[in-house]
């Protein structure tokens, strides 16, 4: 039946929107060395939505400035590269996957769980004195880990339901539950989207092996075992949810470089609590 399952999710996928032509652009060109502030501000300012959105985040909570910023240009230099990119791809992915509600996986339970993942994830690269330049991927990467069950729902609601019910009992993790019935799992279908959008390598790493970082490339492991990490978090505390009440912590024991800051990562509980509502009335989802 793995066939059968793996034909109708990929031409779920196949019909799924890709990312805009000023994502793209945003990301092919952040991707170059020689990147400017001037090079971005020539692409976002094409896009009303966007320049809005970028706006709209350096004069908010986050950053508190004392004075307004106007200049799209001067809040892509305040920001930083990477901000502004994760930025435009969060936004994007946001808003490709609004609508999709179902009754067996609530979107604000999902989004509400992502958003945690993503916090805690950054978190704990703060934590591990990771460089600031690169702290906004944590925050995107653990965003964006569950991509995959939001077509595997859609695709086979009774399907789904039985596994997110092994889940809800406590008797497996889900997506070992996934694994069981359908021959693959969400991080599988969350990788073919990703590579669909083109994505990054270190991007796909994260929602290919957020459940298995040591399968990872070597390069890409300290990224993924934070979210991982923040996953866990996430779970034990019940913020929001992705359908998966049965932990399974013991996944996280060869993770010795995050296990120890998982103290730290316990004591910025009501900043992470902070962060997850500014984002969230950010990105616009519950």
């Amino acid at each position: 039946m793995s066939d059968q399952y793996t034909d109708t999710l990929q031409r779920y996928i196949d019909k799924m929107p890709s990312l805009s032509t000023t994502v793209t652009k945003v990301l092919e060109v952040c991707n170059r060395q020689d990147v400017s502030p001037n090079d971005l501000n020539k692409i976002i300012s094409l896009d009303p939505v966007l320049a809005g959105n970028v706006l709209k985040l350096i004069n908010s909570a986050y950053y508190a400035l004392p004075n307004q910023i106007t200049s799209l240009t001067r809040a892509i230099i305040i920001l930083g590269i990477n901000t502004v990119k994760n930025l435009a791809l969060s936004t994007a992915v946001v808003g490709a996957l609004k609508g999709h509600n179902n009754p067996y996986l609530s979107m604000d339970k999902f989004w509400a769980h992502s958003l945690c993942v993503g916090v805690a994830a950054k978190e704990l690269a703060v934590l591990n004195k990771i460089p600031v330049s690169q702290r906004e991927e944590y925050f995107l990467a653990g965003l964006l880990h569950d991509l995959g069950k939001v077509p595997m729902v859609h695709c086979f609601e009774k399907q789904y339901a039985q596994c997110l019910q092994q889940a809800k009992m406590g008797s497996i993790d889900l997506h070992k539950a996934e694994q069981q019935v359908f021959g693959f799992d969400h991080s599988f279908c969350g990788a073919i989207i990703a590579e669909k959008w083109q994505l990054n390598d270190a991007m796909i790493s994260v929602i290919k092996y957020h459940h298995a970082p040591e399968k990872a490339d070597k390069d890409h492991r300290l990224l993924i075992s934070g979210v991982a990490i923040a996953d866990l978090y996430a779970n034990i505390f019940e913020i929001g949810s992705a359908g998966n009440l049965s932990p399974g912590s013991e996944q996280y024991k060869n993770m010795p470089e995050l296990t120890d800051l998982w103290p730290g990562l316990l004591q910025q509980y009501d900043a992470v609590q902070t962060s997850i509502e500014k984002a969230a009335v950010f990105l616009q989802v519950s």
